[in-house]
């Protein structure tokens, strides 16, 4: 995502304020948000082997209690056979320094199903960094699309012919936490959790046009909001 590096600081300031500064308006629009997504989500793995899934897209938050405890997946998932797969294969094939394209996985040798490919948002420069997130991000994002399949967001009858193009967010600022004291675990179930989170919402086609249309005066972008108030 465009910016990404340059308001990683900024944000990750600004968001560990908010999270407890939410207006009751902010809090009644995300429990509508969760009972849409609940209600849409039982019917999501309904899928027999040779269905088709289409092309799914959602995006999602979760934070943690540090500032580099964040995660901001945005995926595409699809069939396979089609467009999807089509610029799998073409991501896979075309790498570009800094932006290496892999596939989450539990360990090496043992790649997770759906095949789910990880593009950074982030210009990868350094080698701790690159530890990190192919290293405890990339397993927190390949347990939570595991966990997907396991509690039925994911339809398990098509593990082998659907594909997900996962753009994930690592706050370059963990680079500023000295060696041995990040916090690994945390890390990993913040990324675990937003991984079933954007799945759950791309299967279940949330937030709906009905929703949105309805919300669309309520919901504040937060960087907007920012801006107007000249804090960047």
């Amino acid at each position: 995502m465009a910016g990404k590096n340059d308001l990683s600081g900024r944000k990750n300031e600004m968001a560990k304020k908010k999270k407890g500064s939410k207006s009751s308006k902010e809090e009644q629009v995300e429990k509508s948000a969760k009972a849409a997504s609940v209600e849409k989500s039982t019917k999501a793995s309904k899928f027999k082997v040779g269905d088709k899934i289409g092309f799914l897209t959602a995006e999602a938050l979760v934070e943690g209690e540090l500032d580099y405890l964040c995660a901001e997946p945005e995926i595409v998932i699809g069939d396979l056979d089609g467009p999807v797969g089509t610029a799998m294969a073409t991501l896979v094939g075309n790498q570009v320094a800094g932006h290496t394209k892999v596939f989450a996985i539990l360990n090496s040798d043992v790649q997770i199903k759906p095949a789910t490919l990880l593009v950074s948002k982030v210009t990868v420069k350094d080698s701790r960094y690159t530890n990190i997130l192919m290293g405890t991000v990339q397993a927190g994002i390949a347990h939570g699309v595991l966990d997907a399949v396991r509690q039925g967001i994911l339809p398990k009858a098509l593990a082998n012919s659907i594909g997900i193009i996962y753009s994930v967010w690592l706050d370059p600022s963990i680079l500023k936490v000295p060696v041995g004291q990040v916090k690994h675990e945390a890390l990993f179930e913040v990324h675990r959790e937003a991984t079933v989170k954007v799945i759950k919402k791309a299967v279940a086609h949330e937030p709906d046009m009905d929703w949105l249309l309805e919300n669309q005066d309520k919901v504040e972008h937060y960087f907007y909001e920012c801006g107007k108030k000249g804090q960047f």
